[in-house]
């Protein structure tokens, strides 16, 4: 039984929906994630799903306007789980921990969206439960973020604007500073995939879509 884990965290369609996805730090995220996917497959660790929605919203992320989805180019196989949660991390308002803790698995790999919000969430609180964790920042997405005094209705354009807006580099570079030797091994999407067993290679077939299970389900 395997005791490791890759957890892909809300790489999904709600953020291609907002103006500033044409600003993400990672374009090629989907590209990163199958890499990752592709490696714990190898190895025979369990992929782990998670979205994030918002119900009853109105917003990108309220699962009745379609976007609580992952973004095409990516889909579960066979036996691995899609969570969906309404929390930061990815263990509050799902059964996450159970999951882990039914299948033996001590150690989480992560990557999604946002690097510095729900994937660097999920990680400290990963890390205090007592898993070891390991931070993929180039199969992370961040956007440019505005300082806490720019109004919360300005425009992208005052944001990319405004001389206090944090850049992706920037936000990069502070996550990482925060968990590597605290929280986390901040590792890139090459040495995780160095990590396969010797002989492994390629992917493996990618498998059809399936439909987000939310909890409970």
């Amino acid at each position: 039984m395997s005791r490791a884990a890759l957890v892909v965290i809300d790489v999904q369609e709600s953020f291609r929906q907002r103006p500033n996805w044409a600003y993400a730090s990672q374009p090629a995220i989907v590209d990163q994630v199958n890499k990752l996917v592709d490696a714990a497959r190898h190895r025979g660790d369990l992929v782990v799903w998670v979205l994030h929605a918002e119900p009853g919203t109105g917003g990108v992320f309220d699962p009745a306007n379609g976007h609580v989805r992952l973004i095409n180019g990516l889909a579960p196989a066979a036996g691995e789980p899609t969570l969906v949660k309404t929390s930061h991390n990815a263990f509050t308002t799902t059964n996450l921990q159970q999951l882990l803790t039914l299948a033996g698995i001590r150690d989480l790999t992560v990557c999604g969206i946002r690097t510095e919000q729900c994937v660097e969430t999920t990680t400290r609180v990963g890390a205090d439960l007592g898993y070891e964790m390991t931070f993929v920042t180039d199969a992370t997405v961040t956007f440019p973020t505005p300082h806490r005094d720019l109004p919360a209705d300005a425009s992208l354009e005052e944001i990319l604007a405004d001389p206090r807006t944090l850049s992706t580099a920037d936000m990069i570079a502070r996550t990482e500073y925060a968990l590597a030797g605290r929280f986390a091994t901040v590792r890139t999407v090459a040495e995780v995939v160095r990590q396969l067993p010797l002989g492994a290679s390629g992917g493996a077939p990618r498998p059809g879509a399936v439909d987000a299970i939310p909890v409970g389900a």
